[in-house]
């Protein structure tokens, strides 16, 4: 069976998204995962502010390693987010994802995002299907 760090490397690998976004992991353990991003000028909005699904892909990416970390592909069947203050170009971003239950077949999370000053940015929760294929 393959370590946390071995399938979040496999996955982030695959993922040209999440390599252009230039995220990098913090930390990945059992239903657990940190990572981190910094806003550059292309992913600002006309008002001059991140675009929302630059948070969005963040917590999600941060779901997807969360929730595959235990060698069993997972994959999100739904997902939110609320948006509680914008982000400018040079903010680093930082998403916590914690798993909330696991089941059989049902993961839940949710995935904390804040910025720099350890302001919450965003609020994220996800549910995934927990499949029988092994990483």
């Amino acid at each position: 069976m393959k370590s946390p760090e071995e399938i979040l490397d496999l996955m982030l690998s695959n993922d040209n998204f999440s390599q252009w976004m230039g995220i990098s992991s913090i930390h990945i353990g059992l239903g657990r995962c940190t990572l981190q991003a910094t806003i550059t000028a292309e992913m600002l909005n006309g008002f001059q502010i991140a675009h929302g699904g630059i948070s969005y892909s963040l917590a999600d990416s941060a779901l997807a390693f969360a929730s595959n970390s235990y060698g069993v592909k997972c994959v999100s069947i739904e997902t939110s987010i609320s948006h509680t203050r914008p982000t400018k170009a040079g903010d680093t971003l930082t998403a916590v994802a914690k798993e909330l239950h696991r089941g059989k077949t049902i993961g839940i999370y949710e995935v904390l995002v804040q910025n720099q000053n350890n302001k919450t940015i965003a609020l994220f929760k996800g549910t995934v299907h927990i499949s029988s294929d092994i990483w």
